[in-house]
C-alpha cells in the first residue's frame, strides 16, 4: 500500500507540473516505471478516477479559475489548457461545473472545483502519529491585525472537532467550492467556532469570508453567517518540507503554549469568535490566528 501511495503521489506531482503539456497514458506510464494498465488501476482504486480523467478535471479548474480572475476570452483559455475545440471545452466544462464557462466568466457562481490532496501526506500522517515525537522550539512570528464586520460562508460538520474528522462527516471537497468564490475577502480558512456560533454542530468548520454586501446565491449545504468586527493575533511558524506538515502544526502548537498573550497588552477572546487556520502551505509556513482583546495593563 505504501509504495502504491508513492507512486501515486510521484504521478500527481508530475502532472501538476505539466498541466499545460501533452500527458499521455504511456508518458505517465514511463515515469511511474508500471505499465498503463497498472497505472489505470492504481488511480481508480484510490483517487476513484482514470488518469485521464483526473488531468481533465484539473485543467478546467485551473480554466475556471483564469475565466474568474483574468479578462481573457473563452477560446483562449480552451486552447491554453489543450483542448481541441471551443465547443469540446464548454461541452467538458458545462459537465464538470453545471454552468457554461461564458455564464461563469459572467457571474462567477460558487462551483466545485478540483483540488486533490497528495495522497501520501496522509499516508505519512496516519504513520507517523503513532510514533512519538522529539519536539524543537521553533520561532514564531507574531502580528496583530483587525478584521471588520464582514460575512462567513460556511459548510458545517456534525461533531467534528479536528480536519480529518471533518473530511470524513462532509467529505474533503468543501474547499474547492469555498476557493471559487470569487468575492472572497481573503483565502478559504479552516475554523475552531465558539460555542455561540456552533449552532449546535461541529466545533471545526470550513468556510470563507466576504464583504457584508455579498448578496449571491451561496451553494447548497453552505450557510451564510455575520461575524463582528475582531482583533485578531496571527501566528506563524518556520517554513518546512510539505510532507512534514503534521510535525510542523505540532510543533507550532508545543511553542504556541507557552506564549503569553497579556505580555502585549492582549488576552485570548475564543468565546467571541473563531479560531482560524491559513491551508497548510510549507512554502510560507503553518499560519493560525487568534481571537484576542486589549486589556489595561497597570
Amino acid at each position: 500500500m505504501d509504495d502504491q501511495m508513492r507512486e501515486i503521489a510521484k504521478l500527481q506531482k508530475y502532472i501538476e507540473a505539466h498541466l499545460l503539456d501533452e500527458i499521455t497514458l504511456l508518458e505517465l506510464a514511463k515515469v511511474s516505471h508500471y505499465s498503463p494498465w497498472y497505472v489505470d488501476k492504481l488511480f481508480r482504486k484510490h483517487l476513484d478516477k482514470t488518469p485521464m480523467q483526473y488531468i481533465k478535471e484539473r485543467r478546467l479548474t485551473l480554466a475556471a479559475l483564469k475565466l474568474r480572475d483574468e479578462n481573457i476570452k473563452v477560446l483562449e483559455v480552451a486552447l491554453e489548457f489543450l483542448f481541441d475545440s471551443h465547443e469540446g471545452f464548454t461541452r467538458a466544462f458545462s459537465k464538470q461545473f453545471g454552468v457554461s464557462p461564458y455564464r461563469y466568466k459572467k457571474d462567477t457562481p460558487a462551483i466545485q472545483l478540483f483540488l486533490p490532496y497528495i495522497l501520501s501526506d496522509y499516508q505519512s500522517f496516519l504513520q507517523r502519529r503513532k510514533t512519538p515525537m522529539n519536539y524543537q522550539a521553533v520561532p514564531i512570528f507574531t502580528q496583530v491585525i483587525e478584521r471588520p464586520e464582514r460575512q462567513l460562508i460556511v459548510r458545517r460538520g456534525i461533531k467534528a472537532e479536528h480536519y480529518f474528522a471533518y473530511c470524513e462527516e462532509v467529505g474533503c471537497d468543501v474547499w474547492g467550492i469555498l476557493t471559487s468564490i470569487k468575492e472572497a475577502l481573503y483565502e478559504p480558512v479552516g475554523l475552531w467556532l465558539p460555542k455561540k456560533l456552533k449552532a449546535g454542530k461541529s466545533t471545526y468548520v470550513q468556510g470563507v469570508e466576504v464583504p457584508m454586501t455579498f448578496n449571491k446565491p451561496i451553494p447548497d449545504g453552505f450557510e451564510i453567517i455575520s461575524l463582528e468586527p475582531q482583533l485578531y493575533m496571527v501566528f506563524q511558524g518556520p517554513k518546512y518540507e510539505d510532507a512534514q506538515f503534521m510535525e510542523a502544526i505540532d510543533a507550532f502548537n508545543q511553542a504556541l503554549k507557552t506564549f503569553d498573550p497579556t505580555l502585549y497588552g492582549y488576552e485570548f477572546d475564543l468565546e467571541n469568535a473563531p479560531v482560524f487556520q491559513l491551508e497548510p502551505r510549507g512554502e510560507r509556513g503553518y499560519i493560525e490566528a487568534k481571537p484576542i482583546r486589549k486589556i489595561n495593563l497597570k
